[in-house]
């Protein structure tokens, strides 16, 4: 899978770039965000099928097809298994069929990457992308106002007369919500996800100081974003990202200073107070004092587990875990910790994985994991390079010791889906690569 064809690029595809970034920077006006990834799908599927049989290395490597293809049937199999006998036989089916989409999606995005040039655009865009929203975030923090959310919901109440978000969602906001909004609470995990993309960039660009200067902004936003999940996800890209380019000792420093500002956070932000309030209920060592700490999902996972129990083989199918939640539900007399009705999803990949796809499920997603990690270890030196902030997000993103939004739903399962795919083709890029092609920052 390490062979690379050396073929000049296919002028037509000069577009796939500006698409993939148009899709990311939609993400806030998700329905949006979800046309563009579809028209282009239809408008790239006939010229992606012809050219896979005229020629299609102009446009991916044979490995790159190979892999993307690979991904997704590792992804989508499971689904369209479970589908079978789920609880919600119709859904089920439904969510198989439309997720289908995703195969063209891949191959394009990994064609966005496919080229030196093509790579440079596509990452660098994604890296002002994620400088932009930390600047609209930081913004917010000082005046209590996204000025980009808020530009969106004043055209929004134009065209429609109202806007993005409720007013109860309004009232109800503990956190920074950034461009995303009140009613999509997911600043700070998105922000952690694509992190690698900003943090290479400015290390490439501006060296250590460069680096620093992002990680602090960023690492500020994600904080005051409140998921804790996404604390952990930007920690281990810091890990990674920061032994690399400053080594041990500086990134202890860095870590130094994360401690203080999470402190002051803690001093100045009521809502990160509590947050770290509950996490330390978890040293309690009794069962009460972890279910606080997970704000309830103990007893997600509990349900979670009964459902891989009740259905071994192929679960209960994908996006059906709030269907057959009250079923394994330890507590149904209980009032939940978040609140009335059923949990919509696992909240762990591993659970979601084996609840809603079973046994068969998890199989493909480590037989995925395993490709993806046999493509890494066999690649060239210079090939893991270019790869490497598409291979951080990604790794980070699926850490199986974290929690997790579902991987099969329509948003986060379109994000997961978009690293894999430039992970896949930065790695098994069709052009061959000099040592001067990329630079490494300094001190790395």
């Amino acid at each position: 899978m390490n062979a690379v064809d050396h073929v000049s690029p296919a002028p037509g595809w000069r577009w796939a770039p500006a698409w993939v970034l148009a899709f990311v920077a939609l993400w806030p006006a998700h329905g949006y965000a979800e046309a563009v990834l579809v028209l282009g799908a239809l408008a790239g599927i006939v010229r992606l099928l012809q050219a896979r049989f005229r020629g299609g290395t102009a446009l991916l490597s044979q490995s790159a097809w190979a892999l993307t293809t690979v991904l997704f049937i590792a992804y989508w199999l499971p689904e369209a298994i479970s589908a079978v006998d789920a609880v919600d036989r119709g859904r089920a089916l439904r969510e198989a069929a439309a997720d289908l989409r995703y195969l063209p999606f891949l191959w394009i995005v990994a064609s966005a990457v496919a080229s030196e040039a093509g790579r440079r655009r596509t990452f660098g865009g994604l890296a002002i992308i994620v400088a932009v929203w930390t600047i609209d975030g930081l913004l917010e923090a000082a005046t209590s106002t996204s000025p980009l959310f808020w530009s969106m919901d004043q055209i929004k109440q134009l065209i429609s007369g109202h806007g993005m978000c409720t007013a109860a969602d309004v009232a109800a906001l503990d956190r920074l919500s950034g461009v995303l909004g009140p009613c999509n609470l997911k600043l700070g995990i998105v922000l952690a996800s694509l992190s690698p993309f900003a943090l290479d960039a400015s290390g490439r660009r501006f060296g250590r100081a460069g680096w620093l200067l992002a990680a602090s902004l960023m690492g500020l936003v994600i904080l005051l974003a409140g998921a804790r999940a996404a604390w952990l996800t930007y920690a281990l890209v810091l890990l990674w990202s920061g032994w690399r380019l400053l080594g041990w000792k500086r990134l202890l420093g860095v870590f130094a200073l994360g401690v203080v500002l999470l402190a002051a956070a803690a001093i100045l932000s009521p809502p990160v107070a509590e947050r770290l309030d509950r996490s330390t209920a978890a040293l309690t060592g009794n069962a009460g004092g972890v279910d606080h700490a997970l704000s309830g999902r103990t007893r997600i996972w509990s349900a979670a587990l009964c459902m891989a129990r009740t259905h071994p083989v192929n679960g209960v199918g994908a996006r059906g875990f709030r269907d057959a939640f009250a079923a394994c539900d330890p507590e149904p007399d209980e009032l939940a910790a978040w609140g009335t009705g059923p949990a919509l999803h696992a909240h762990q990949i591993v659970l979601e994985v084996l609840s809603e796809t079973g046994l068969v499920g998890l199989l493909f997603w480590l037989i995925g994991a395993a490709m993806a990690w046999r493509a890494w270890r066999y690649a060239g030196r210079m090939a893991r390079e270019r790869a490497r902030p598409a291979m951080l997000a990604l790794a980070v993103t699926v850490f199986p010791f974290n929690t997790h939004l579902a991987a099969y739903s329509t948003f986060w399962g379109g994000v997961v889906l978009l690293l894999v795919a430039l992970y896949a083709g930065s790695l098994l890029n069709r052009e061959p690569v000099t040592d001067s092609a990329i630079p490494h920052p300094a001190g790395a």
